[in-house]
């Protein structure tokens, strides 16, 4: 009996060890795919100028990839300084705020805008945010704005990731004792020192990591921030103009275009970039928060 149960737990063992070793697999696999699809491209041109160059010549065999990574750079950077804090707030107010009833009604309807497909709010950037930028919001900052733009872009993200970042946020919170609370408002601090103090002290690591998940959706997103960001592969000079972020030429171009030379190695190398920001991103915020707990311990 005791022999049958040991050989279930090294079975059991050797299960989870394969499947994260698959899961590991799996990206390799994707990346060598990947540069293996791009090496027509590699082989034609420098690296420093398919990143660094802004001409994008496709029947002459000129890829220039720099205004699309800036584009995507641009939106996402937009969308999380105008998510991040809200969904910060929103998400201490539910937390140590909120009644338990109202609780019961938001956190439902928060994952609810988790499900709604990428193309609603698309559309609803479209039908909304595109016009009050083109008639009501430009207007003030500069001569022209077709409202298609990377502040569209980052506005329409920004609602998109808004209650990924509450919902990890709301578990962050709810993993911290209520005891290190109770202690901090015996010592005589007020409800919202003991947030500013010990709550968001303590969920350092979890508001990072929300981040850089939020970060990681964001720059892959592609059919909402297809509709409303303009696809002109130009680099940004103010938030009002048009971009055209890497994830939108992907999903713009592939099967129409595969008669070009180069075509497809150019639209694998742009995924490829796209996959490498992530992945270097990723492995930054994991650094950081390994010296963070490493600090804390």
């Amino acid at each position: 009996m005791v022999n049958l149960r040991l050989l279930k737990d090294r079975l059991s063992q050797k299960i989870f060890l394969g499947l994260s070793l698959f899961s590991i697999l799996t990206v390799v696999l994707i990346a060598v795919g990947l540069y293996y699809k791009s090496t027509p491209l590699l082989h034609s041109s420098s690296l420093s100028n398919l990143l660094f160059s802004e001409d994008w010549k496709p029947f002459k065999e000129q890829f220039g990839f720099w205004s699309y990574i800036v584009g995507s750079i641009v939106v996402t950077v937009i969308a999380i300084v105008i998510a991040l804090p809200l969904a910060l707030l929103a998400a201490i107010y539910i937390s140590e705020f909120a009644p338990h009833r109202l609780k019961q009604i938001l956190i439902p309807f928060i994952d609810l805008l988790s499900g709604i497909p990428p193309v609603i709010y698309g559309v609803w950037g479209t039908l909304t945010i595109v016009p009050f930028i083109q008639d009501k919001l430009a207007p003030h900052f500069v001569e022209f704005s077709s409202g298609y733009s990377a502040l569209a872009g980052g506005i329409v993200l920004a609602v998109m990731i808004f209650p990924l970042i509450i919902s990890i946020l709301l578990e962050v919170f709810n993993t911290i004792p209520q005891e290190l609370r109770d202690a901090s408002l015996s010592l005589g601090a007020n409800d919202w020192e003991t947030i500013k103090k010990v709550v968001l002290k303590k969920a350092v690591p979890g508001i990072i990591a929300a981040t850089v998940l939020a970060i990681s959706r964001a720059l892959g997103e592609t059919i909402a921030v297809l509709m409303v960001c303009g696809n002109m592969p130009m680099i940004p000079h103010s938030l009002f103009d048009s971009v055209y972020p890497l994830p939108a030429l992907i999903a713009n171009n592939y099967g129409d275009m595969m008669s070009i030379p180069m075509y497809d190695a150019a639209l694998m190398f742009a995924a490829l970039i796209l996959f490498v920001i992530i992945l270097v991103f990723n492995a930054t915020s994991r650094f950081i928060l390994y010296r963070l707990e490493k600090k804390n311990s």
